[in-house]
């Protein structure tokens, strides 16, 4: 029995939700989301909560999914998702244009990075970047796709990190042949 499966969604004020065969609907003050569900899952509203069930024994790994994905449409649609992302590096900033990105990497040019529909991006300074929607999916996506273009290296400890992200580093090469000779 999946714990997570059992429990049951809750709606709050604002959020109407539209349940068919295969998608349920979502539609918030935020913006509206769609969550497709699998034909062995059947959901149900009763009074302000959603219900998940499963129809057969062997979907029950799928019951827990598609409740947690459930609950992050309504909390997507209600509050938003947010991630923050710092790059650490002498010359490595940030700039915002319109609603795309431009990085200065250390590249010999600057990398443009085209915001995906529903993402915004928020540059409270050159050295953070902050992106925020609905779709949890997608913002974490678009956090990990920018992560990508200049991992933190183990060594200096240069790059794009996650915001309180810890980089484990590694000693160079006088310090570990030191000890050598």
């Amino acid at each position: 029995m999946s714990r997570i499966g059992k429990q049951p969604v809750e709606l709050p004020r604002g959020v109407e939700v539209t349940i068919e065969k295969t998608l349920v609907k979502f539609k918030g003050p935020k913006g509206n989301l769609e969550v497709p569900l699998r034909s062995d899952v059947s959901v149900e509203k009763v009074e302000d909560k959603l219900v998940v069930s499963s129809r057969n024994k062997q979907t029950k790994a799928f019951w827990g999914l598609t409740r947690a994905l459930l609950a992050n449409a309504v909390k997507g649609v209600t509050e938003g998702y947010e991630k923050e992302l710092e790059l650490v590096g002498v010359g490595y900033r940030a700039k915002k244009q319109g609603n795309d990105l431009f990085l200065t990497l250390g590249f010999s040019h600057p990398v443009e990075f085209k915001a995906p529909e529903g993402i915004e991006f928020d540059v409270p300074d050159n050295k953070n970047i902050k992106i925020t929607g609905i779709d949890k999916q997608l913002v974490g996506l678009t956090a990990a796709k920018i992560r990508q273009l200049r991992k933190p290296e183990p060594y200096k400890g240069k790059g794009i990190r996650y915001k309180g992200e810890v980089v484990r580093r590694k000693p160079g090469k006088s310090l570990v042949g030191a000890g050598a000779a």
